[in-house]
């Protein structure tokens, strides 16, 4: 589903960090439990995060406890408040690379759909020159996969059919 709060646009972006060579289902079982220990996934309040706070979530079996997603997750909320103070939102920026709207491609199978493209190419390279991290094509991909900026369901899917028709 198409996805335009900005905390929940902050939410996938540190947890498509997060997954970064693991599975999603791994994240997925972790989710509650991030959003606990980072604060509901306020920006305001991760970018704030000191090393006391970095040290009781390196201690949390609860998440991936690996120090430079962590520190990421913190560097790109503070990139992300910049982000928001400069646009107004972090919404009208990402959506920018799809037009404002989702594309909807049309896989006929799993292994139709890309790990990445021109989109999210685009989208990891300024995001990167505006000091995010953790944010490279692939990983921006699925972001915009799970956010609803693109529909990569296969033709069959039910889901492929109900988010075709609010496009």
């Amino acid at each position: 589903m198409p996805v335009h709060n900005d905390r929940t646009l902050f939410e996938f972006l540190v947890l498509e960090g997060a997954q970064a060579g693991l599975s999603w289902n791994t994240i997925l079982n972790k989710r509650d439990h991030y959003r606990k220990v980072f604060d509901g996934f306020d920006p305001e309040r991760v970018a704030r995060y000191d090393r006391r706070k970095i040290d009781r979530l390196l201690r949390d079996p609860g998440i991936v406890r690996n120090k430079l997603k962590i520190a990421s997750a913190i560097a790109n909320a503070q990139a992300f408040l910049r982000m928001q103070k400069e646009l107004g939102s972090f919404d009208r920026y990402i959506w920018q690379f799809v037009g404002g709207k989702p594309r909807l491609n049309s896989p006929k199978s799993l292994n139709q759909v890309p790990a990445r493209t021109l989109d999210s190419d685009a989208m990891s390279k300024d995001l990167k020159e505006r000091g995010f991290n953790f944010v490279g094509s692939t990983i921006c991909y699925a972001f915009m996969q799970a956010v609803g900026m693109v529909n990569d369901h296969v033709v069959g899917c039910f889901r492929y059919k109900a988010l075709a028709s609010q496009r």
